[in-house]
């Protein structure tokens, strides 16, 4: 395994990179892949970077849909799941004629706009009325996203925000819907041989820095209200953009 630091440091930055996203996930329900690889990449290569970034964020999305379990509406979430799992295969087509890079760039630029633009914005889009045929194209989308960059979650979390959903609503779309994305990958880098023995010994390692971050992360967000999520998911997205922008992720 490629390190780019001394052993005793590679560790706290994967530590201290794995609280920290925990805890920004169990906050706001999305952002695990943007703030551990904003940290890890600094320790671990890009390969073993996305698929740790795939097999944590499984568990602290499933952590999440298994909280918000008695929230989950089936009929409004099964577009979004169905979506992304028909998506990922043409996401991984993507990536053999379109560099990841150019779509995570793209992605950035998609995110500093709305994040911007609805924090300045006094009130929201009514797009209630869209139905579930708008759910099913953005989990497409999703899967799409997921399977080329890794970048689950983000869109089904902006579009939440344009529907209007309260919290508990909008994580029991974006939570489940991630968590079954990130399965279908993690069986998808498995049959690959991207596994390694050395990152199922990280992996393991870090478990009790990713139970912390996200048990103080849920803890937070149950004293947000209506108004504080949506400031605080926005402006997440808005960083992530910002983050992905000025580091390219390569």
């Amino acid at each position: 395994m490629d390190i780019l630091v001394p052993i005793d440091s590679l560790l706290v930055v994967f530590l201290l990179g794995t609280v920290a996203a925990a805890f920004v996930t169990g906050v706001a329900g999305f952002a695990f892949g943007m703030v551990a690889a904003s940290i890890w990449l600094f320790a671990l290569p890009p390969k073993q970077t996305t698929l740790m970034i795939v097999a944590y964020a499984l568990l602290v999305q499933g952590y999440g849909a298994w909280k918000l379990r008695r929230t989950i509406n089936l009929p409004r979430l099964l577009p979004f799941v169905i979506g992304s799992a028909a998506g990922i295969p043409i996401g991984l087509a993507v990536l053999e004629w379109t560099p990841a890079v150019y779509l995570r760039g793209g992605v950035g630029a998609l995110l500093i706009l709305f994040a911007g633009y609805n924090l300045l914005r006094p009130k929201m889009p009514d797009l209630k009325r869209v139905g579930r045929a708008g759910d099913a194209g953005i989990g497409v989308l999703n899967g799409v996203l997921g399977g080329a960059t890794g970048l689950a979650g983000i869109l089904p979390t902006m579009w939440c925000v344009l529907r209007g959903w309260p919290p508990s609503e909008h994580r029991a779309v974006t939570q489940p819907t991630a968590a079954v994305t990130f399965l279908i990958l993690i069986l998808t880098f498995g049959g690959a041989g991207v596994v390694t023995t050395d990152s199922i010994r990280l992996f393991l390692v870090g478990l009790p820095a990713l139970i912390l971050g996200t048990l103080l992360g849920w803890a937070i967000y149950r004293r947000l209200n209506e108004t504080a999520f949506r400031k605080v998911v926005l402006t997440l997205l808005l960083i992530s953009g910002i983050a992905i922008i000025a580091t390219g992720w390569k």
